[in-house]
């Protein structure tokens, strides 16, 4: 890590041509293995800001990196409280494009980098992921039905914002920690970079990571995919070998 941090520092003082800063972005892991003892993991996000003819700027800009999961679609529904007696099922809408985690970095607050509308081009803090609902209906109603998903997957630690925890050494060299929960999906990752300064973005990057199963969990996955019907079929037969077990145990103690 340190090699390439060194690496980054020297390709900054050879370059001379560009006209607008560069982000040279790098993770710690390209690729996280999950397994049956996986408790999560924790990334590190780090890179360099290259500068025009190689020269320190006057100020420092401010870095947001957003890490964000494979997008899938998702029907939520709202639980009400029938006869006053028992909760069931009530509304409901389905997003098309909710990602199945999303964890943002910044320097200081979302806030107090990008107005609004900036912040929604480029989906910078969780009031401004574009989880686009596949049915037009009352604004009020959506709205709360967005806040009900980014709450639930805020309380399972599948979504995050965290302030002030991108460090910036001599505005040249930044890094930031995100916590990856152990229930996260597999697929491929995108870890988003943004150079920001008096509420523009100057530049952004994008590493990819990918989060596969490994061992048992990965030849297991890989054959409910590739072979269901036999997978299927192990399945009942297991099941039905273990619940004779039990009860030949049960029979004879």
């Amino acid at each position: 890590m340190i090699a390439r941090v060194i690496a980054l520092a020297l390709l900054w003082l050879g370059c001379t041509a560009a006209r607008e800063p560069i982000l040279v972005p790098d993770v710690s892991q390209r690729t996280i293995n999950i397994a049956y003892s996986f408790d999560g993991a924790e990334l590190l996000l780090f890179g360099a800001i290259l500068y025009p003819d190689g020269r320190f700027p006057q100020r420092d800009a401010d870095v947001a990196v957003v890490l964000k999961g494979p997008i899938g679609s998702i029907r939520l529904w709202e639980k009400q409280r029938l006869f006053g007696l028992i909760w069931a099922n009530a509304d409901s809408t389905r997003f098309r494009s909710a990602p199945t985690y999303y964890a943002v970095a910044s320097s200081r607050p979302i806030r107090d980098l990008v107005d609004e509308r900036t912040a929604a081009i480029y989906e910078l803090g969780l009031d401004n992921i574009q989880l686009s609902p596949a049915h037009s209906g009352d604004r009020e109603s959506l709205q709360r039905f967005e806040r009900g998903l980014v709450d639930l997957r805020q309380r399972t630690g599948l979504f995050e914002q965290q302030s002030d925890i991108v460090e910036i050494t001599n505005g040249v060299l930044y890094r930031a920690r995100i916590s990856i929960p152990a229930r996260v999906q597999t697929g491929t990752y995108t870890a988003e970079t943004f150079l920001i300064r008096d509420g523009r973005v100057l530049a952004a990057a994008t590493r990819e990571i990918e989060i596969g199963k490994s061992g048992f969990e990965r030849f297991v996955e890989q054959s409910a995919q590739n072979q269901p019907l036999l997978y299927g079929l192990s399945a009942v037969a297991i099941s039905l070998a273990m619940g004779w077990a039990a009860s030949f145990v049960a029979r004879r103690y």
